[in-house]
């Protein structure tokens, strides 16, 4: 259930990152407008993955998705546009992702 819980935290953040980064294309660096139409399916698409996570509480994974959020942002930021994240960004993001293990995979 881990595995497959990880896996779907790590699609829906490079859905949800990739379908608001061409929707940042079109609207800020002015590419087609079909760039931006195909971002806003690609998120269409990042709202339904959580959804099959085995978690019942919409609140805990979606929490728990924005410690995974934050460290896919600044691969990404460093993969695509080529900021390396500093000192900081690494510390900020290993604290998000322990916050995110703790609230997920706790048992209660």
């Amino acid at each position: 259930m881990m595995i497959k819980s990880a896996i779907l935290f790590v699609l829906a953040g490079l859905a949800e990152i990739g379908g608001g980064y061409l929707v940042w294309l079109c609207l800020r660096e002015k590419k087609h407008v079909f760039v931006g139409l195909a971002g806003g399916i690609i998120l269409v698409v990042y709202g339904v993955i959580p959804t099959f996570q085995d978690y019942p509480n919409f609140g805990r994974v979606y929490a728990a998705y924005g410690g995974i959020f934050i460290i896919l942002s600044l691969l990404w930021g460093w993969g695509i546009d080529k900021k390396k994240p500093d000192h900081y960004d690494w510390i900020g993001s290993a604290i998000s992702l322990i916050g995110a293990a703790i609230i997920i995979w706790t048992p209660r």
